[in-house]
């Protein structure tokens, strides 16, 4: 194995805990896996739009770099091996 690949493997299992974290810490529309963890009980917060907002762009950045790993890893694999 080589530098890069581990790089990216370990950039790779960091982006998909925190995808996974992020997509758990939206707010629930009804009825989904966030009801579990309390999300279905209605809290009127201030600035809870801007928060959900900011949650979304984050979620949507490491989206992107969690695919951007994936496909730097195969294509490291089919040039190196």
């Amino acid at each position: 194995m080589t530098v890069p690949i581990i790089i990216f493997s370990i950039v790779l299992v960091i982006t998909s805990l925190a995808l996974a974290l992020s997509i758990l810490l939206h707010k629930g529309r009804g009825g989904g896996l966030s009801d579990l963890f309390g999300g279905g009980i209605s809290s009127s917060l201030g600035g809870s739009s801007i928060a959900e907002r900011n949650l979304d762009r984050l979620t949507i950045i490491i989206g992107v770099v969690w695919l951007a790993s994936i496909v730097a890893l195969n294509l490291l694999y089919k040039l190196g091996g």
